[in-house]
């Protein structure tokens, strides 16, 4: 009763701030403050928001970094995974504690080198100055090579026997079992890509290249004034997206990763 009660109680904790969000959004600003059942909903929030800002680019900025990081991603960590899942090479291990030895550095650590290195490349202010430092993903990896391991190697041996090539057998074997792993994968680094805030505003400085969140930074500033009504609307129109995602997908996410084998 009492673990019950505990988790209910965080869990209202947690809900709280999206709830005022909601209200705030959908009523005028003179109820942002105040809680009035009886108060009239309106959607001239999101209007004045989407007027008062270019959130049609950041929502494209936004669109085109997440793809670009994701395609990247998916094709790098299945090319590592499945050579660390299924052949074997001198200093493989070593290779990769390596690799999960990068679960353990913090990407702020990272960030003035990665800013001088996208200077020297000329790159900065720009979307893939926001995407390159992420292109790989030692999570992504991990989850994969422990997802190629639980395939059977009879798959293996019998695409092996009917000609196929090492990439053909990852591309018709391990790729289509793994789906569920690569759905439950794309979420999360969607969803890691969509909020990701500190990076994305230090190199970048103009409309052309912000994402969201950066864009909604500077629109909730002060030297714009602040309408919690108006900012609550913007918060709601930048995260509806990852909001319905997880939604739709919650199921798939989490039976992914009991299936992934990750101990």
């Amino acid at each position: 009763m009492l673990e019950t009660i505990a988790a209910w109680s965080l869990a209202l904790i947690w809900i709280a701030p999206l709830l005022y969000a909601v209200w705030a959004a959908f009523h005028p600003p003179e109820f942002s403050t105040r809680f009035a059942p009886l108060a009239p909903l309106t959607l001239d929030n999101f209007v004045r928001a989407w007027d008062a800002a270019p959130f049609a680019r950041y929502f494209l900025n936004t669109i085109l970094l997440v793809t670009l990081v994701l395609a990247s991603q998916l094709v790098l960590c299945t090319l590592a995974a499945f050579a660390f899942a299924r052949y074997e090479f001198p200093g493989r291990g070593i290779v990769f504690a390596l690799v999960l030895a990068q679960l353990m550095i913090m990407p702020d650590v990272l960030l003035v080198e990665n800013y001088r290195t996208m200077s020297n490349l000329g790159l900065v202010d720009s979307i893939p100055a926001i995407a390159l430092p992420y292109v790989a993903s030692a999570f992504g990896i991990f989850l994969l090579r422990q997802t190629f391991k639980q395939v059977p190697r009879e798959l293996d041996d019998a695409a092996r026997v009917e000609g196929a090539s090492g990439l053909q057998t990852l591309l018709k074997v391990y790729v289509p079992l793994g789906k569920p792993v690569y759905l439950a994968y794309g979420l999360v680094s969607v969803s890691y890509h969509w909020n990701n805030f500190l990076w994305p505003l230090i190199i970048t400085s103009s409309v052309e290249a912000r994402p969201l969140t950066v864009g909604l930074q500077v629109f909730s500033s002060t030297d714009q004034g602040i309408d919690w009504a108006v900012i609550c609307a913007a918060t709601l129109m930048t995260s509806a997206p990852l909001m319905l995602g997880f939604l739709l997908f919650q199921r798939q996410f989490v039976q992914s990763f009991m299936r992934a084998g990750v101990k």
